[in-house]
């Protein structure tokens, strides 16, 4: 059994795989502040909450788009399980090829979220992570990573929104009753959540125009399931996807 991290800038994902299936996911906050101590009592606590014994984990991998973190929770893994994890990076192999200008830039759980649809899902793909940002990744039929999309996240915007606006306030993520909203709140959850999903269906129709073939497309992330139901377009979503990348590539790397 393995233990898989994902950190991301506003959440980090844990989880467990053990037999190529994830037995949790798991979401804790990212925060630069909280110290090795810290964080290792969140994965201890986490470990405990799923009666994962710690004797029986026989490893452990990190995927980062927060560097000053990641040796932070490398340290923290090790106190809990005396291992010290693998990390997505250099010298770390995954199979992707990745046809992108400078492939060293494409982030890590863009990497991991291809390496798990690659494995999971028919050919070509589009991948979609809402996160902090919403990314789009595109797969060609031949398993290339062939490029992709950055949109401002969904609680990005809204809190743009709220924090530049005087009279609008800061309001839930649950879809309206109706489309066209009848009083503030419901207008901005309309915006929010059917602006989000028209622009998502939008970007489908683009690039499946672009590379001429329907797509198989696969959602994952903190927000998908909030706004994959309101689109038109079949969505599968995943939450686990990243958790199967790490896993993937773990075993990729050590048999």
């Amino acid at each position: 059994m393995i233990l898989a991290i994902d950190i991301g800038n506003t959440n980090t994902v844990i989880g467990c795989c053990r037999d190529q299936n994830i037995l949790f996911v798991e979401r804790l906050s990212t925060a630069p502040s909280r110290t090795v101590l810290e964080y290792a009592i969140s994965i201890k606590n986490v470990l405990e909450l799923y009666k994962i014994d710690r004797d029986e984990l026989s490893g452990a991998i990190i995927s980062s788009v927060v560097p000053p973190l990641t040796n932070l929770f490398c340290d923290a893994v090790q106190k809990i399980i005396g291992i010290r994890p693998m990390v997505v990076g250099p010298g770390v192999k995954t199979g992707l090829n990745i046809l992108m200008d400078n492939p060293a830039q494409v982030g890590s759980d863009l990497i991991v979220n291809a390496v798990a649809a690659i494995a999971e899902y028919p050919v070509p793909l589009i991948i979609i992570d809402m996160g902090t940002a919403t990314t789009l990744s595109v797969i060609d039929r031949n398993k290339n990573y062939i490029g992709g999309m950055i949109l401002p996240g969904i609680r990005v915007s809204l809190d743009s929104l709220v924090s530049r606006t005087s009279q609008l306030v800061r309001i839930s993520l649950d879809a309206p009753k109706r489309l066209i909203g009848k009083n503030t709140a419901e207008c901005m959850k309309s915006g929010i959540i059917h602006g989000n999903a028209a622009c998502i269906d939008g970007m489908i129709d683009r690039i499946e125009l672009e590379i001429e073939e329907k797509t198989t497309v696969v959602a994952t992330g903190g927000l998908a399931a909030k706004i994959t139901p309101h689109c038109t377009h079949e969505i599968l979503l995943d939450d686990a996807l990243l958790l199967k990348g790490l896993m993937y590539i773990y075993y990729k790397n050590v048999q």
